[in-house]
């Protein structure tokens, strides 16, 4: 039998932490080797999220777990889901140490995106980014890409919890650009528009495709493509009731990133 994947979750206690702590410890291919987080530091992680005993201490430092990683002999993967001002240091901090990163933070700049791959191609290594994890959004996007080859007038509005840091969402600044990539120019101008309050009509991301970010209580993470043409609106749809919907992608990345030899920005390239 193969030697389980071992993973470092970073933001072990946040609302996505939590989450792949539990999947990582049940998941028969992989193991929890440490968490990471700035709150109850020395806690055991697993007592911390109510789960019993894991006699794992929570780890105030990346850079040190990213030591003791860095003299496994098999590879160490981490998980990321921490904040958009922490996320592109650590992912330096693991490749530095070669232990294989899966970023699920949104936030990083296409230019820090960019300056990650030369990063990962230096050190002949893979790592994992996605916007979104969800299998359901992945399929929403290719049904929204088969979509704009039909309609010529698009916009996107995506929902979250108002504790979500960064608007646009990754997700839907992902969508957009795959859409962009067709080469095509949507929502051709019908009048002259102006705004009565700055930002009424939404972010303009490429290929003048409008994106509309809602930031409330009780919502978790939603989205929707909304396709007009004379007679007609078509909309696509994507909502999350509950976290777990995420973590099979997160398997997947966990699975499949030792193998890379540089980045991957999108789930839908695993599959």
């Amino acid at each position: 039998m193969s030697t389980p994947i071992p993973v470092i979750v970073v933001g072990a206690l946040g609302k996505m932490g939590r989450e792949v702590v539990k999947t990582v410890q049940q998941a028969p291919d992989t193991t929890l080797y440490a968490a990471v987080d700035r709150k109850q530091v020395g806690e055991d992680i697993g007592e911390a999220l109510g789960l019993g005993a894991f006699e794992i201490p929570i780890s105030g430092s990346l850079q040190e777990v990213c030591v003791a990683a860095a003299q496994e002999k098999h590879p160490v993967v981490m998980v990321d889901f921490t904040h958009p001002e922490a996320v592109y240091e650590n992912v330096r901090m693991a490749i530095a140490y070669g232990v294989y990163p899966v970023v699920g933070t949104t936030g990083l700049s296409p230019e820090q995106i960019a300056d990650l791959a030369e990063f990962t191609d230096k050190a002949d290594m893979g790592a994992v980014i996605a916007p979104n994890f969800s299998i359901g959004m992945v399929l929403l996007q290719e049904a929204a890409i088969r979509a704009s080859q039909y309609f010529d007038h698009v916009e996107i509005i995506e929902l979250h919890h108002n504790q979500k840091a960064d608007a646009p969402s990754g997700t839907a600044l992902q969508t957009a650009q795959r859409l962009a990539e067709l080469g095509k120019t949507f929502n051709p101008p019908q009048v002259q528009e102006s705004e009565h309050l700055s930002g009424a009509r939404g972010a303009c991301a490429d290929a003048a495709i409008r994106i509309h970010s809602v930031r409330l209580p009780g919502l978790i993470a939603h989205q929707e493509v909304i396709f007009g043409a004379p007679g007609q609106i078509y909309t696509l749809r994507h909502d999350t009731s509950d976290r777990q919907c995420y973590m099979p992608g997160v398997l997947l990345a966990i699975r499949k990133v030792t193998q890379l030899k540089r980045l991957i920005y999108g789930l839908e390239k695993l599959l």
